[in-house]
């Protein structure tokens, strides 16, 4: 059995690799401004963690299963630490972008260990549970981010977020020496190296269900890192709100997080998986349609953000199926099965990102049409779910419980 803190350390260690991400977001366009870079340039900041956020995933993942969680956690999370002071003291854009990918690199390695060794310990409906909680406690962090981040720059600029940044990994160091102790006992590693490593990625990537799911997340996280690039610049540069406002916004966004975050996990356990990711699918695109239309034609930003708001409640409400479906199935793999789904969720969000400032800071559509398209191809990855979809089964088997579609 896990300690009871056990769980919330495996929380707290998903929150920070997003946080990271986007904590300083409300801070962007001063940074772009004192850094003297384009619009795109400065967002490539972003694009840099997305992308080090998911290779940092793909290999931590592997060699967790070889050596164990708490060795490479260790050095992902003093890593992060050390980033986030360069990051503070960047003297150019071009720094920072380039210590932005090596932060995500370390930040990388909590979000796959807190999927790795949720699934050492937990087994049937608790497994479920928990991921549903880890799926929302990332995505929350995402949304919470923000809004953080502009109470934030009411004291300090963006160097101080990013030392906040820093003083948050410490206490995360602290945290993980006293608490974590090793979730993978020697006997359950696996072994071959590099060859072993290349036979469980041909397995999942020969699983259609595991496929589907996966790029599922990606395009759905593609959607919603584009609306968090694009909507600090198109609420404060085009709308007018400051930091604050901006902040404001994302706390509605919060709450409704929430209730995704509940929604998808308890709809998933109790009802369907695949129903519940395809509610997602259907909200999160009732959003991009509205941020497609405020591209189109001029609306009030209260219809902005109220479009943002149905974008990020569709991904919180998809995350708890998807990752049950993709990683359920694979308890002998857990750490290369999370990272390929942390990889491919910030991968394709870190393509997505600067697409969106492309016209500048003074367009809506840029945002829109990525967005749109994003969730589109969310729901066409779905069709390689149809016919061959199995649900975890209960507790005697070694995947999830969950009622039939």
């Amino acid at each position: 059995m896990a300690s009871r803190l056990l769980p919330w350390l495996l929380l707290l260690l998903t929150t920070f690799g997003p946080i990271s991400m986007d904590l300083y977001l409300p801070a962007l366009p001063a940074l772009t401004r004192e850094l003297g870079a384009h619009t795109s340039i400065a967002q490539l900041t972003v694009t840099a963690c997305l992308i080090g956020l998911a290779a940092g995933q793909l290999v931590s993942g592997p060699i967790s299963d070889q050596f164990g969680r708490r060795l490479i956690l260790l050095v992902g999370v003093i890593a992060y630490i050390v980033m986030s002071v360069l990051c503070a003291v960047s003297p150019s854009v071009e720094v920072l972008i380039a210590v932005r990918f090596v932060q995500g690199l370390a930040g990388g390695v909590g979000i796959v260990i807190a999927q790795a060794a949720g699934r050492d310990v937990f087994d049937g409906k608790e497994l479920i549970r928990f991921y549903g909680r880890l799926a929302v406690t990332g995505s929350m962090a995402a949304i919470v981010g923000p809004m953080l981040g502009g109470l934030l720059t009411s004291v300090v600029d963006w160097r101080g977020l990013f030392v906040f940044l820093a003083v948050l990994g410490a206490l995360i160091l602290v945290a993980v020496l006293v608490m974590f102790r090793e979730t993978l006992p020697v006997e359950r590693r696996t072994s071959g190296g590099f060859a072993q490593t290349a036979r469980d990625y041909r397995t999942l990537f020969g699983d259609r269900v595991f496929v589907g799911a996966v790029l599922n997340q990606g395009f759905m996280y593609a959607a919603v890192f584009a609306y968090l690039a694009g909507s600090t610049f198109v609420l404060q540069d085009i709308y007018g709100l400051s930091p604050q406002r901006y902040a404001a916004c994302f706390a509605l966004n919060n709450v409704g997080g929430v209730i995704a975050g509940w929604l998808g996990g308890r709809l998933s356990e109790r009802w369907s998986v695949v129903g519940a990711l395809v509610i997602g699918i259907v909200v999160g695109g009732l959003g991009a349609l509205g941020l497609l239309v405020a591209g189109l034609v001029h609306v009030p930003v209260g219809v902005v953000i109220a479009a943002l708001f149905f974008l990020a409640f569709g991904v919180l409400v998809s995350g708890p199926p998807a990752t049950t479906l993709a990683l359920a199935e694979y308890p002998q793999m857990a750490g290369t099965a999370g990272s390929v789904l942390g990889t491919v969720r910030f991968g394709f969000g870190g393509v997505a990102a600067p697409l969106v400032g492309l016209a500048g800071s003074l367009s809506i559509l840029p945002l829109g049409l990525v967005t749109t398209g994003a969730v589109l191809l969310a729901g066409a990855s779905c069709l390689m779910l149809i016919g061959r979809t199995r649900l975890p089964q209960e507790e005697e088997s070694s995947a999830v419980g969950t009622a039939s579609t």
